[in-house]
């Protein structure tokens, strides 16, 4: 194998290496460019508990209710 330095192939490879980075710098700038971005609207929470409560209440009920009709049964104590 030659040495690539002697060859005179060490322009082939700062060729290959500096192509790479140029399409590199090309597919950032056009991922930029191209990108729009959108203004999204500022999210508003209910703050009026009450009536989440009532249905995380339910919801609890609900979740109880399926567990202990299922056919299994939890062991009394966990190991």
């Amino acid at each position: 194998m030659d040495n690539p330095f002697e060859s005179g192939h060490i322009k082939n490879y700062i060729l290959l290496y500096s192509s790479v980075v140029v399409i590199m710098v090309l597919f950032f700038i056009a991922s930029t460019l191209f990108n729009d971005v959108e203004k999204l609207d500022k999210k508003v929470f209910d703050t009026n508990g009450t009536d989440i409560s009532k249905q995380n209440d339910k919801r609890v009920m609900k979740n109880i209710l399926e567990v202990d009709s299922s056919n299994f049964k939890l062991m009394p104590k966990s190991y």
